[in-house]
C-alpha cells in the first residue's frame, strides 16, 4: 500500500504500509505539529483496513532532510522512541521519494540513523538506547 488515501472523521490521510514483521501505517504530513495524535493515533490503529491493528507514524521532512516522527505504538499508544517505527517510516520515504536510503530520524526520545541497504535489502539502525524508566509491580 503505497500512498493510499485513508478517510478518518472525515479528514483524508494518505498512508504507505510497510511490514518489518509488524504492520506500521506511515503518514507524511507538511507540519508535525498539526497533529493530534492521541486522537487520531486510535483511530487508524483500529481502522477496518487493519484487522489485525497497525502501529501509526507521523513524519514531516525537515529542511535538513531529516525526518520529524512522532509515533501511536499499536496496543500502547504515543511513544518517545520506536526504533521499528523509524526504520518503517526511512523505507516509506524512501518509496515515496521523500529520502534517500540513509535516512536521520528524529523522535520525541532522540534520533537514530536508518540505512535500508540495497545490496542485502536489510534495514540498519543506529543510535543511542537511553533508560528512561525504573520500575516495580506487586503481584
Amino acid at each position: 500500500m503505497l500512498a493510499k488515501t485513508i478517510t478518518v472523521d472525515g479528514k483524508k490521510y494518505k498512508g504507505t504500509f510497510v511490514c518489518l514483521g509488524n504492520p506500521h501505517l506511515v503518514i507524511f504530513i507538511d507540519d508535525i505539529k498539526d497533529v493530534n495524535l492521541p486522537a487520531i493515533g486510535p483511530k487508524l490503529e483500529n481502522h477496518p483496513l487493519f484487522p489485525e491493528r497497525t502501529n501509526v507514524e507521523f513524519a514531516e521532512v525537515l529542511p535538513d532532510g531529516s525526518l520529524r516522527m512522532r509515533v501511536w505504538e499499536r496496543g500502547s499508544g504515543i511513544t518517545m522512541a520506536y526504533g521499528t517505527g523509524a526504520c518503517a517510516t526511512a523505507v516509506a520515504a524512501y518509496l515515496n521519494h521523500k529520502a534517500g536510503r540513509k535516512s536521520r530520524i528524529r523522535m520525541d526520545g532522540g534520533d537514530l540513523q536508518v540505512h535500508w541497504n540495497e545490496t542485502d535489502g536489510h534495514v540498519y539502525m543506529t543510535g543511542p538506547a537511553v533508560k528512561v524508566f525504573d520500575g516495580e509491580i506487586e503481584i
